[in-house]
């Protein structure tokens, strides 16, 4: 049995705040204070698992002293297209960004560590939003297939059973 949770952009936001990590951080990048730091792409790819319909981008974030590469989710089916970036506070309030691409969700091209990083704030967000944790699921992500009920979106393979459907169903 297929299941997605319904949450609100808000509610992931929550989720996703409780769940960056350094290990899920680019390079394990850390700063105190700044949650948000280096979790830009994994934390990209867990709100197009929740929300299917936004497409990933990346471009230049222009801070005042570098320029950062940065990726986060935009809604390609508004007009004019709306922009969803849930880590844009790691940057000073001054920054803009200076251009930007949508990219092809089938041609992303992760490297394992990428995937690794993905999956595991995924879990940790799943877990934040209440989701039972299920360790026939974990065992598949970690293998990059799925469960008996889960299910596999652009290489985020992790349950999704109901929080309340059982493990083990009776006959």
């Amino acid at each position: 049995m297929a299941w997605l949770p319904s949450v609100s952009l808000l509610q992931l936001r929550l989720a996703l705040d409780a769940s960056w990590a350094p290990d899920t951080a680019y390079l394990g990048v850390y700063k105190p204070g700044n949650s948000a730091l280096g979790q830009c792409y994994p934390t990209s790819r867990v709100v197009q698992w929740f929300f299917p319909d936004l497409e990933i981008t990346t471009g230049e974030v222009d801070t005042g002293s570098s320029l950062e590469t940065h990726f986060w989710n935009i809604d390609c089916s508004t007009e004019p297209p709306e922009h969803v970036d849930l880590t844009w506070q790691q940057f000073p309030s001054t920054s803009r960004v200076v251009r930007f691409r949508l990219l092809d969700r089938n041609t992303l091209g992760d490297s394992p560590p990428t995937v690794l990083r993905c999956r595991l704030l995924l879990k940790r967000v799943l877990l934040a939003l209440g989701h039972r944790d299920c360790s026939d699921c974990l065992e598949a992500a970690q293998e990059g297939g799925t469960c008996g009920v889960g299910a596999e979106m652009n290489n985020l393979a992790v349950c999704r059973r109901a929080p309340d459907e059982a493990l083990d169903p009776a006959p």
